[in-house]
């Protein structure tokens, strides 16, 4: 089993930041791409950033400059630093990794969410 457990979400006021975790857990071999997608509302779930097991990034045009996301392999952990937050980045944040299991085969994992409200 693999499991994926975000946390560090919550409320805050416009300008605020805050820091998304993600953990990787069971019986895993490695783990390609992290990344983290976000969904609002009435919306569709939308990538917002993803990082390569080499650390290569790209992020979505309206988070470059205020996100950054970053890994620890030794960790099976990837982050999430939201600065400059805005009242439109409300919304459902979710993990995803690209995970090799130990009994072999490559599988996209998602993490359960979570809330991120930015007041204004």
């Amino acid at each position: 089993q693999v499991q994926l457990v975000e946390s560090g979400g919550g409320l805050v006021q416009a300008g605020g930041s805050l820091r998304l975790s993600c953990v990787a857990s069971g019986s895993i071999f490695s783990i390609n791409a992290m990344g983290w997608h976000r969904q609002a509302p009435g919306k569709q779930r939308e990538l917002v950033a993803y990082i390569t097991r080499g650390s290569s990034t790209n992020y979505a045009d309206s988070v470059k400059g205020r996100f950054t996301i970053s890994r620890d392999n030794a960790k099976n952990t990837v982050y999430l630093q939201m600065n400059s937050l805005k009242p439109e980045d409300t919304a459902v944040y979710y993990c995803n990794a690209e995970i090799i299991r130990v009994a072999g085969g490559l599988r996209s994992y998602w993490g359960q969410g979570t809330q991120v409200t930015v007041s204004s």
